[in-house]
């Protein structure tokens, strides 16, 4: 499907020179003289190479369509991760840098989507919140208003967020996987 260059978003998958990319952040420019650009910045989701490119409202761009599919996370092969197909049952090894940064936040038996294009798998995603428990926290400093202070805690996975000050070691809580940030307390 064919989309203007000022319609690309976050999270479009399209098709540039022959390969397919992921659009990661976009920049709507209007300089003073001249028209107006999206300045694009993607990555490819076969080789993982990165690039920005410009596009004008002239311009039009291939979305592509992905197909998507529920699996279940089972565990960690290093350096690969193991799948297993909820309705077939079969098993598939993904590199783990597929996921990024998200695959600390990865459980066994958790439910993730694979997007696949031409049957091949070319990306993972999480939940886009998942609960945690938090194994440290520091101290609250005297003085700090609730409001706009936050403190810093490690997960139990290692991962490192920012909460509120009423929270302390040992409360679950809910984390946005893909921003690592707080949501809310469980329960």
């Amino acid at each position: 499907m064919k989309i203007s260059g000022v319609d690309i978003r976050p999270g479009n998958i399209i098709e540039y020179e022959g390969g397919i990319w992921k659009v990661a952040k976009i920049q709507h420019t209007q300089p003073g003289k001249g028209g107006a650009y999206m300045q694009v910045e993607m990555k490819n989701l076969v080789d993982g190479r990165k690039t920005n490119v410009r596009y004008r409202s002239a311009d039009t761009v291939e979305k592509v369509h992905l197909d998507t599919k529920e699996f279940q996370y089972l565990y960690a092969e290093e350096p690969n991760l193991v799948f297993m197909d909820k309705d077939t049952y079969e098993q598939i090894l993904l590199p783990l840098d597929l996921l990024g940064e998200a695959a600390a936040f990865l459980d066994d038996g958790m439910d993730v989507t694979l997007e696949l294009y031409d049957e091949k798998p070319i990306s993972v995603a999480l939940p886009d919140q998942v609960e945690a428990t938090i194994v440290e926290a520091d101290a609250v400093v005297k003085g700090q208003t609730a409001s706009s202070s936050y403190k810093p805690a490690i997960l139990e996975n290692g991962v490192r967020v920012m909460v509120p000050p009423h929270i302390g070691s040992g409360t679950r809580i809910l984390v946005d996987v893909y921003e690592r940030t707080y949501v809310g307390k469980v329960g």
